[in-house]
């Protein structure tokens, strides 16, 4: 069983580095611990409650949103639950390590640990590479791991007022054969950040969340694609991206862009700055429209109400 401290340990190290980071003294070199545990479990797939049965870390989609600094070294434990079917495994894209060992996957009931040291800065995915890989990711094997540099901010890499972490993944048909999923079979909708429709109400009376932030304020999106098979077009309707850093990496800029396509397992970093002047929404969105219509639209909302703890500390994956 996964220790009951792991994920307050995990929180405490993510705060840590935001602080540091925004202060612009950010300390590298420090040990990370994080410990994961797979769940296999009915999770919640809709904003009306339907479940499905899913493989998960921690028991959500995505997995625990892991936060480093540039040169730290993560020491990490993933826990196959005793009462989990599958064996399952750990793959980082934000590490350099022997995929047949570190990577390699545990049977239920064992565990494994592998350390890492966090080079490149930026935002990756991590997911499930046990057998059948694409079975293993689509089902909700995936999760975040956001490398600030270790320069911290500065003019080529402004400070933002807020972020949000968006990942979107497939939903197939709950009993989908491992062979049909990889080619595409029994796909039914997009996952954001777990749910269909996630935080949108305009498209899901169900939906009770939103995006938010104050008119003028630059909004941060951590944007990461867990879809086995496709690219996504991510495009702010009513907006423009201020800044893209591909792959989230501060010398990887691009400036003042509509639409921009997202390979599968990459993450890229995504500003957006509305109007000052008055309030206004946005629809994030896949800009294929059997994404964006099968699950794939998120509303931000800027207005001086805006929630002040939307986006800021451990409330950048709002569930």
């Amino acid at each position: 069983m996964r220790h009951p401290l792991s994920r307050a340990v995990l929180l405490a190290a993510a705060f840590v580095s935001c602080a540091a980071f925004a202060s612009g003294k950010a300390r590298t070199g420090r040990t990370v611990p994080v410990t994961m545990t797979v769940k296999e479990v009915d999770v919640v797939i809709d904003n009306a409650g339907n479940r499905q049965p899913m493989w998960t870390y921690d028991g959500t989609i995505p997995g625990p949103l892991v936060r480093v600094t540039e040169g730290d070294v993560v020491e990490f434990t993933l826990v196959n639950d005793p009462n989990n079917k599958q064996s399952h495994s750990m793959d980082f894209h934000a590490a350099r390590a022997d995929v047949l060992d570190e990577f390699a996957p545990i049977r239920p009931g064992e565990k494994k640990k592998f350390t890492f040291k966090a080079e490149y800065p930026g935002v990756f995915i991590y997911h499930c590479g046990a057998d059948s890989m694409a079975e293993h990711i689509s089902r909700g094997m995936y999760g975040v791991i956001i490398v600030d540099p270790k320069e911290g901010y500065g003019k080529g890499f402004p400070k933002p007022d807020r972020e949000y972490v968006l990942v979107q993944g497939d939903l197939f048909e709950a009993g989908t054969a491992a062979q049909d999923i990889q080619a595409g079979k029994g796909w039914k909708a997009i996952l954001i950040n777990g749910k269909k429709f996630h935080y949108d109400p305009v498209h899901d009376s169900n939906a009770s969340i939103t995006l938010e932030a104050k008119p003028g304020e630059r909004t941060r999106i951590y944007f990461v694609n867990a879809m086995i098979n496709e690219s996504a077009a991510f495009h702010p309707i009513a907006g423009i991206w201020e800044q893209v850093w591909d792959n989230g990496n501060p010398k990887n800029v691009r400036h003042g862009l509509q639409t921009v396509e997202v390979p599968p397992a990459h993450g890229m970093i995504f500003d957006i700055v509305s109007p000052a002047d008055r309030p206004t929404n946005n629809a994030l969105v896949d800009h294929r429209m059997k994404h964006a219509l099968n699950g794939a639209i998120t509303v931000l909302m800027n207005h001086k109400d805006a929630d002040p703890a939307k986006g800021r500390g451990d409330r950048l994956i709002l569930r």
